[in-house]
C-alpha cells in the first residue's frame, strides 16, 4: 500500500509539472525562477522550463541575457531610422506610452501610409511579455526586409501595394528593461483585457496604459487580422483561450475552421513548427493548451472584429542574440504569408447603394457562422477571412436597405463579391435612408462612386443584384 501511494504521488507530481512546462510559454506562472521540470525529477539535472532556455548556466544568463538585443533607446532609434530610410512606403506614429512613459512606436507599411483605402489592415505586436524579446527583433527585421525588397520581390510588393501593415515592435518596453514578464506594475498585459467568460478588467481606468493603448488603437483602425509574438514554445495558438468552467478543453469559437487555417498558414510556412510532436501540425486551441482569461486574442475577435493569433515563435523565451538570425530565417516566410493571407484568400468586396452608387457601411454575415463582419465607414469595404475549398452563403445588410444574399464557392484564391442594395420604401413610396449613409455624407473625405467605372480588382468580381 505504501508503495502504491508513493507511485501515485510521483505520477501526479510529474503530470502537474508537465502541465506547467507546457503552460509556461503563455504565462501560467508569474515567475520562472522556482520552476523544476520533470527532467529534474527523472535524472537529477536542471534542464529548465522550455526546451533550451536554461540549459546554460543560470547565473551567467542573468548577467548577459540582453546582450546583443536592442535596448529601448536602440529600438526607438531603429524605428525612426526606418521611417526616414523608407519614407516612401511608411509612416511612424505612437499609440501611447508605457507605464514608465516610453512611447509605443508603430511602423505602418503601405504604398499610401496614413491614407484610408479599401484594403485590409494587419497588425503585428511584439514583446507583449517583457521577458520575450524575440518578437521585437524579428519585427524590425521584417519591416526592413519589406522595405529592401519592395519592387524587387513579389511578396514584399504585394504587401506594400495591397495591404496596410502596422508593426508594434514592443508593447511592453518597461518589462523588457526590467527583464520581467509584466509591465512596470508587474501586471501581465495578456491578462489585462476584458473577458467574455468572467467579469474582469471591466474598469477602463484600472487597466494598464499599454492595454488601453491597444484597445484605443483597435477602435481607430479597422484591422482585419493580427498576431502577437511570444516565446517559450513553438506553436500557433488560436481562440478560444478560455472556458466557462475553467477546465482544460477544446473550446471552438464560431470561426474555428478559419482560425485553424490561418494558424496552419504560419505553421506550414515555418522551418519546423508543423513538425511538432507536442502540438499536432504545430497548432493548438488556447483552451485545450491551458485556459487563460483577460487575453488579448479573444478580445480582438469579439470586440475588435479582428482575427488574432498568438504565435509562440521560439523555444527559448530569451535566447542568446546570436540565435536571432536563425530565428528570423525560420520565421520569415511565416510572417510574410500570414499577412498575405489577407489578400490571397477569403471573400472581399464592398456594399453600394443602387440609387446613388455611393458606398454603404454595413454588415457581412455567413450562414452557419455566428459572427458579423463590419465594413469600413468610408469605403464600405469588407474582408471576410474564410477557409478555402468551401461553399458559403454570404449576406450583406445595411439599415434602411433590403439585404442581399449570394452563394459562392471559395477556391484557393481570394474572391471579390460586391453587393448593390436597394433602399427600402415606406407604404407611401418614400425612400428610407440609412443612418450610416447620412453620416457618411457629412465626412469631408466622402467620395462619390460611379459603379460602371469601378476598377476590376480581381479575375472574378461577381455582384449580387
Amino acid at each position: 500500500m505504501e508503495l502504491n501511494l508513493s507511485f501515485v504521488f510521483v505520477f501526479v507530481s510529474l503530470s502537474f509539472f508537465s502541465f506547467l512546462h507546457s503552460a509556461f510559454a503563455r504565462g501560467g506562472l508569474q515567475s520562472y525562477h522556482t520552476f523544476i521540470s520533470p527532467e529534474v525529477l527523472e535524472n537529477g539535472t536542471y534542464n529548465g522550463h522550455t526546451r533550451r532556455l536554461f540549459l546554460k548556466d543560470q547565473s551567467q544568463r542573468s548577467v548577459d541575457v540582453a546582450k546583443g538585443y536592442m535596448t529601448n533607446s536602440d529600438l526607438e532609434a531603429a524605428v525612426k531610422a526606418f521611417g526616414k530610410r523608407c519614407s516612401n512606403i511608411s509612416r511612424i506614429y505612437s499609440i501611447g506610452r508605457s507605464m514608465n512613459g516610453v512611447p509605443l512606436w508603430v511602423i505602418e507599411i503601405s504604398d499610401k501610409p496614413g491614407v484610408e483605402e479599401a484594403e485590409p489592415a494587419f497588425k503585428y505586436i511584439g514583446n507583449v511579455h517583457g521577458d520575450e524579446p524575440v518578437g521585437r527583433e524579428l519585427l524590425m527585421l521584417l519591416a526592413n526586409w519589406i522595405c529592401d525588397n519592395y519592387l524587387k520581390d513579389p511578396l514584399a510588393t504585394l504587401i506594400v501595394e495591397s495591404t496596410h501593415l502596422h508593426i508594434l515592435p514592443s508593447m511592453n518596453p518597461d518589462g523588457f528593461s526590467l527583464r520581467q514578464r509584466g509591465n512596470a506594475n508587474n501586471v501581465d498585459l495578456n491578462r489585462n483585457f476584458p473577458d467574455q467568460f468572467f467579469s474582469m478588467n471591466d474598469d477602463a481606468f484600472a487597466r494598464e496604459p499599454e492595454t488601453r493603448a491597444i484597445m484605443e488603437w483597435s477602435s481607430q483602425i479597422h484591422f482585419t487580422a493580427s498576431a502577437s509574438l511570444h516565446g517559450g514554445a513553438l506553436v500557433a495558438n488560436y481562440p478560444w483561450d478560455g472556458t466557462q468552467d475553467k477546465r482544460r478543453n477544446y473550446n471552438a469559437c464560431p470561426d474555428d475552421e478559419t482560425f485553424r487555417f490561418l494558424a496552419s498558414v504560419y505553421s506550414r510556412s515555418h522551418y519546423n513548427m508543423s513538425l511538432s510532436s507536442e502540438y499536432p501540425g504545430g497548432l493548438t486551441n488556447g483552451a485545450l493548451w491551458y485556459p487563460i482569461y483577460g487575453g488579448m486574442q479573444d478580445w480582438n475577435y469579439i470586440h475588435g472584429g479582428c482575427f488574432e493569433l498568438t504565435l509562440e515563435i521560439s523555444d527559448d523565451k530569451w535566447p542568446p542574440a546570436n540565435e536571432l538570425a536563425t530565428l528570423w530565417k525560420y520565421n520569415r516566410m511565416s510572417m510574410l504569408n500570414l499577412v498575405l493571407s489577407l489578400v490571397q484568400t477569403g471573400i472581399h468586396g464592398r456594399i453600394f447603394s443602387s440609387d446613388s452608387g455611393r458606398p454603404l457601411p454595413g454588415f457581412i454575415t455567413i450562414e452557419g457562422i455566428n459572427y458579423t463582419v463590419k465594413t469600413s465607414r468610408i469605403f464600405a469595404d469588407y474582408h471576410r477571412l474564410l477557409t478555402p475549398g468551401g461553399r458559403y452563403k454570404v449576406m450583406a445588410t445595411v439599415p434602411g436597405y433590403g439585404s442581399k444574399t449570394t452563394n459562392v464557392w471559395l477556391e484557393e484564391a481570394a474572391m471579390t463579391v460586391d453587393f448593390v442594395l436597394d433602399p427600402e420604401t415606406t407604404p407611401k413610396g418614400n425612400l428610407l435612408r440609412s443612418a450610416c449613409e447620412c453620416n457618411c455624407g457629412n465626412l469631408s473625405r466622402r467620395i462619390k462612386y460611379n459603379l460602371s467605372k469601378q476598377r476590376q480588382l480581381g479575375p472574378k468580381r461577381p455582384v449580387a443584384l
